[in-house]
Formats: structure tokens, sequence, C-alpha cells
């Protein structure tokens, strides 16, 4: 799972991005103890997407109060969805999408929401195509930078 994160991690966003901020990133949010710490959490929850011998890519979906920003009881917050460059574009993103709304859905909740960066084109335009919109933006440090991410949502 750790290789999996860092390696997608990695895949998103180096391009764009200081090798010195995605490095710093990666030492902070993806080792093994911060990974440990996260999966003990009971209110978030890790999902893999496996293909016959391998991960492809993998959600994080987080509940109040491990919720990033908004903290809404009546919402669910994608927090990690990442798909390995080679599997783009073959269905693993939209499953795991459609996993997480219909998770949303199941626990009652009103709206799923999440945070990508405003620089990540093709993110964007996959969650718009899916129905999400965005409703706001935050600061989101990275390295020696404050970038923005948009928030977007569903409503159900």
């Amino acid at each position: 799972m750790l290789s999996l994160a860092r390696t997608a991690f990695i895949q998103a966003f180096t391009s764009g991005n200081k090798p010195e901020n995605v490095q710093h990133y990666l030492n902070e949010a993806f080792t093994l103890t911060q990974l440990k710490k996260e999966f003990e959490i009971p209110s978030s929850h890790f999902f893999l997407a496996k293909g016959e011998d391998q991960l492809l890519g993998y959600l994080k979906v987080n509940e109040t109060p491990s919720q990033t920003d908004i903290q809404d009881p009546e919402s669910l917050e994608i927090a990690r969805l990442y798909v390995l460059e080679d599997y783009l574009g073959r269905g693993v993103g939209p499953a795991l999408l459609n996993f997480a709304m219909e998770l949303a859905r199941q626990k009652a909740k009103n709206y799923l929401w999440l945070g990508v960066w405003e620089k990540n084109a093709r993110a964007i335009r996959f969650y718009e195509k899916n129905g999400l919109r965005i409703f706001g933006s935050h600061p989101f440090p990275f390295g020696d930078e404050v970038q923005t991410d948009y928030l977007m949502r569903i409503d159900f």
C-alpha cells in the first residue's frame, strides 16, 4: 500500500511542482508511520482497486471528525483518489468514485466532497464529468509554497 500511495502521488504531482516540495510532502504524508496512523482512525476508510495480481489505485474517505475542511456529519469527503498512470482511462477512477458515491448514499450522507489542486486539469475534468461542481477553494501548504485546491461536491 505504501508503494502504491507514494508512486501514485509522484505520478500525479511531479509535473508542475518543485521536486523538493514533492519530496517534502512525501516525507510528511506518505510514510509507513503516517499511513499506520491513518489506518487506525475510525472515521477514515481506505479501499483498494486491485487487478488480477496488482494494485491499480486506491481511495481514502473521511467522515467527521477526520474531514479536512467542512466537518459536516451530513457529508463524506474523498481525501484521496489515486490511480496509477498505467491504468488511467481504464475505468479504475470512475469505479472508485462510484464506490465512494454509493458508500455516501449507504451512510445516508447528503453530499460527497473533495479538494483538488487547481492546476490538475485532468482531475477537475474527471470530477466535473461525473457530476461534481466547484463550490469553493482552500489553501494547501505544499513545501515552501501555498497552493490552491478547489473544493468540489455532488449532492444526493
